[in-house]
């Protein structure tokens, strides 16, 4: 993993293929200008578990994506993509992103993450191996 040290990092399912092309084309779509994104696979996850003070596993990281901040705090699940988003210069992403972080718009968003998150392998891209383990 060849993270630069103070550059937010996303942590994803890189076994997920729905995860990993979400990712990829997340960083086409917005770049990855100040941020990096690494799958929990190739991450160093004892050092990130010590980094934020055990807010990382590995478990967690096969359920959801997680934001890890330069300062080691840890958001996860929509929360995490709000985070992208509000990293954005330009509109509409980080207007959404700030959107997302609203208490109504937070709980539908959250929603809506569970309920994409818990079927990753039934959408458009998404094999067996996408299953979140239960």
């Amino acid at each position: 993993m060849d993270i630069t040290p103070g550059t937010p990092l996303l942590v994803f399912d890189g076994d997920c293929a729905f995860c990993t092309s979400t990712v990829r084309f997340g960083e086409r779509l917005l770049g990855t200008d100040g941020w990096a994104a690494v799958p929990f696979q190739f991450a160093e996850m004892d050092t990130l578990a010590e980094f934020t003070a055990g807010a990382v596993s590995r478990e967690r990281a096969e359920r959801e994506v997680l934001w890890i901040t330069p300062t080691g705090t840890v958001y996860g699940g929509a929360d995490a993509v709000a985070k992208v988003l509000l990293r954005q210069r330009r509109l509409p992403w980080n207007v959404l992103g700030a959107a997302m972080r609203l208490p109504g718009v937070h709980a539908l968003a959250e929603a809506v993450y569970r309920l994409v998150s818990a079927n990753r392998e039934r959408l458009p891209g998404g094999t067996p191996a996408c299953a979140i383990k239960r």
